[in-house]
């Protein structure tokens, strides 16, 4: 039971350190995927892009001027950014960067750190709680054994410094 309490306790401080670490590693990733962006629904950088920008309803990593240094929105060449950046009330965007109340205006990255972030704290609560149950069973099972101690009907069979 203790080594599970231990356990839970370092599972604990190893989420403390990814909500640290996390924000820059986001920041890292989501540039390197941004810059892989197709626009083709079969590459998988793509598809999470998409998905990322019309689920959390952001555009871009900061915001959807973003889209100006990726390698997709140079070769393409229509002065436009992915559908994605859409909002859902707008018929008929493009994603042209002429109409920019069309589009998204908060960037993902920060939105994709404060849901991991999230999670995380899902997580580490979820720890915790483990290990004050092991804390609290722990307890029970010190309290159990001292009044064992000190009733009369459990003695230590001992004869000459050995166990019977």
């Amino acid at each position: 039971m203790g080594q599970c309490g231990i356990t839970s306790s370092k599972t604990v401080l190893v989420f403390l350190n990814l909500i640290f670490w996390v924000e820059d590693e986001v920041n890292h990733s989501i540039q390197k995927v941004y810059n892989e962006y197709n626009g083709t629904n079969t590459d998988a950088p793509s598809r999470a892009i998409d998905y990322v920008q019309r689920q959390l309803h952001c555009c871009g990593i900061h915001n959807y001027s973003d889209w100006r240094n990726t390698r997709w929105f140079n070769e393409s060449r229509n002065n436009s950014i992915p559908v994605s950046c859409c909002k859902p009330n707008v018929s008929n965007c493009t994603g042209s960067l002429a109409h920019p109340g069309d589009l998204y205006p908060e960037g993902c990255e920060a939105l994709v750190v404060k849901k991991l972030k999230e999670i995380i704290m899902y997580v580490i609560w979820a720890a915790l709680t483990f290990a004050a149950i092991q804390v609290f069973g722990m307890l029970c099972a010190f309290v159990v054994l001292c009044r064992r101690s000190r009733d009369p009907a459990y003695e230590l069979l001992m004869t000459g410094g050995t166990y019977a």
